[in-house]
């Protein structure tokens, strides 16, 4: 179990709701980025290898900037048609050159708009993949610190990422998902097993009070990963997530917890 530290610890009542957005591309529509970006703190953004083109990237830039929501990159493997959710095994160089690539085109979109890019988190397979491999989690880790030292790291809580992440001596942010199950080593239960996938506004609700609560992830099982929570992620991708965001922001409020952008939280 990992217990990456930050720069600045979260208090309890503080806390950070971030989505993935910015996902459309050309004439495929995903999630509704106008309805979410009024709810949350803090956007991650593809950009352009699992979804996102330029005018995508350009419209969620200006709804993060109406917003006052903090713009992190969403990069991805190169896998527009499996919506970067296919595991793939790149050299160490593509993977690198691949990261920094996606990172330079949001960063260069979100200069333009007179926006600072405060965060990274990496979508889908790739995610999951460096949650587990310590060696991909480490080039990743140091393509991003490599890429900009001061850029914060948001990566899933009590993973090999979060944890090569702060051997890099980047600011980790620990992020949970309000819509997937966990197993008892604290990684995602696969979409494909039943009920990996949290489809009922109240469940997403009540697994995100009760981490809260008990200090850290409870598993699919019952048990208790105890670590630091920083951020809630909404699958921008969902059909309901604008429906959760709003629930898990009333809730939050109702706690006594106050939301803050990644930078607010962490700086």
């Amino acid at each position: 179990m990992v217990m990456a530290t930050t720069k600045k610890s979260a208090a309890n009542n503080l806390v950070n709701l971030n989505a993935d957005v910015g996902e459309s591309f050309g004439a495929y529509n995903m999630g509704d980025d106008e309805a979410l970006f009024p709810i949350i703190g803090s956007a991650n953004i593809a950009c352009g290898f699992h979804g996102g083109d330029p005018l995508v990237m350009h419209k969620a830039l200006q709804l993060a900037q109406q917003n006052a929501v903090s713009v992190g990159a969403h990069p991805s493997f190169p896998d527009l048609p499996g919506f970067g959710r296919r595991q793939m095994q790149l050299s160490d160089a593509q993977l690198q050159t691949d990261l920094w690539y996606q990172i330079a085109a949001i960063e260069g979109m979100a200069k333009l708009q007179g926006l600072s890019l405060t965060h990274v988190k990496p979508h889908g397979a790739m995610n999951n993949m460096a949650c587990e491999d310590k060696h991909m989690a480490k080039v990743i880790a140091k393509a991003v610190s490599q890429y900009r030292s001061d850029l914060i790291l948001l990566a899933p809580a009590c993973s090999a990422l979060a944890e090569q992440g702060q051997k890099q001596g980047l600011t980790i942010a620990q992020e949970v998902f309000a819509d997937r199950a966990y197993r008892d080593d604290g990684m995602l239960v696969p979409r494909s097993q039943p009920d990996a996938i949290l489809t009922e506004v109240d469940d997403c609700v009540a697994q995100v009070l009760r981490f809260l609560s008990a200090g850290g992830i409870v598993t699919q099982s019952g048990k208790l990963l105890a670590t630091p929570i920083h951020s809630i992620c909404v699958h921008g991708d969902n059909a309901h997530s604008v429906q959760v965001a709003k629930a898990l922001k009333e809730a939050l409020l109702d706690a006594g917890h106050a939301l803050q952008t990644l930078p607010e939280l962490l700086g």
